[in-house]
């Protein structure tokens, strides 16, 4: 018999009860309902237990990119600017590197520009978070030695797309470039908190959250819901393959938020809000559009057992699924998360 979730994970069932969790702030079924999803996703989550940089203090991506750029000598340009079109600005996997490591590319004064850059990226609330997860998971190297950063046409006179890359990590900043692209193209986020091998409650994993989350809609199903949603093992992990989309509601895994009912969809809205949450607004914002454009009950759910860390039935490794998007979360043996959101596949 499957062990229920500790009663910390358990979800009170009144409407408007309030949501919480040990990175997210509060915030309740009422809020987030009554508005859209798109506009509510990033603002409904409230603030997390550590000093973060303000939001005006983190000056836009997009204009530090132009910065960058414009400050780049003819010997860095030969070594990380390429044409838009270039394949590898599409390229996403979990440890990688776009270019040489940062320390042997850009001064002192580009490589805080870059850091910046980074943290833009990122909702204010988790920005310093996220920057502390690169550091550590970039090893002695720390993200100046451990990460790489390529940049893609010419900001100010057309496309242009800004990649950073390196262990557990791969970001992006276009502009808008990229149309009908969430995040401009598919990212890749991770943490390896304590060792390679982590512990079924994950301590110390900044997104471990994530995966809570969605275990609380694991527990809203009933018997039939979870036959369906409940299968073997996860997607294999292949770079760019990891996220190649659909295209079609036919054949995805598991059970479809059509199939849910109307508290159980809610929920899933409210999950997406969450693992969206680290993120600057614009992007989740982008993101939930067209995740609503192409139908957000063509979503499907699902949780692999045969990839449960410890045997005790809170599912590691999970993902959400539609023709245009992806959003799997594989946590065994520790976080590695793709993401892809498009308008069409």
């Amino acid at each position: 018999m499957r062990r229920a979730l500790p009663v910390r994970f358990q979800i009170p069932r009144p409407m408007n009860h309030e949501i919480s969790c040990p990175d997210c702030g509060s915030f309740t079924r009422r809020d987030f309902l009554k508005t859209t999803a798109g506009a509510a996703a990033a603002s409904a989550l409230g603030s997390v237990p550590l000093v973060a940089r303000a939001a005006g203090a983190l000056a836009k991506s997009e204009t530090l990119v132009a910065t960058l750029f414009k400050s780049l000598g003819e010997e860095q340009r030969k070594a990380v600017c390429f044409p838009f079109e270039h394949p590898l600005r599409s390229k996403v996997d979990n440890n990688w590197m776009i270019a040489d490591p940062l320390k042997k590319v850009f001064n002192a004064d580009q490589q805080a520009m870059i850091r910046d850059i980074f943290l833009g990226l990122h909702s204010p609330e988790y920005a310093d978070r996220v920057m502390e997860q690169v550091v550590h998971d970039s090893g002695g190297d720390g993200f100046d030695g451990g990460t790489s950063v390529a940049l893609f046409g010419e900001p100010g006179s057309g496309k242009f797309e800004f990649v950073l890359a390196g262990r557990h990590c791969t970001r992006r900043c276009d502009g808008d470039s990229v149309e009908g692209t969430a995040f401009g193209g598919p990212i890749f986020y991770g943490h390896a908190a304590q060792g390679f091998n982590e512990k079924p409650d994950h301590p110390g994993n900044i997104y471990w959250y994530q995966a809570k989350r969605a275990n609380e809609v694991f527990q809203m199903l009933d018997g039939k819901q979870r036959e369906i949603a409940l299968l073997g093992d996860g997607r294999a992990e292949h770079g760019n393959d990891t996220v190649k989309l659909a295209g079609s509601e036919s054949g995805l895994a598991g059970i479809s938020v059509a199939d849910l009912s109307r508290d159980q969809r809610d929920e899933v809205r409210l999950v997406m809000a969450d693992v969206l949450a680290p993120f600057r607004k614009p992007d989740t914002d982008e993101a939930l559009k067209l995740i609503e454009a192409a139908g957000f009950e063509k979503l499907h759910l699902s949780f692999y057992k045969n990839q449960d860390i410890g045997n005790d039935g809170v599912w590691d490794v999970w993902q959400i699924e539609g023709p245009t998007m992806v959003w799997y979360f594989r946590g065994k043996p520790h976080v590695h998360v793709w993401v892809n959101v498009r308008a069409s596949a």
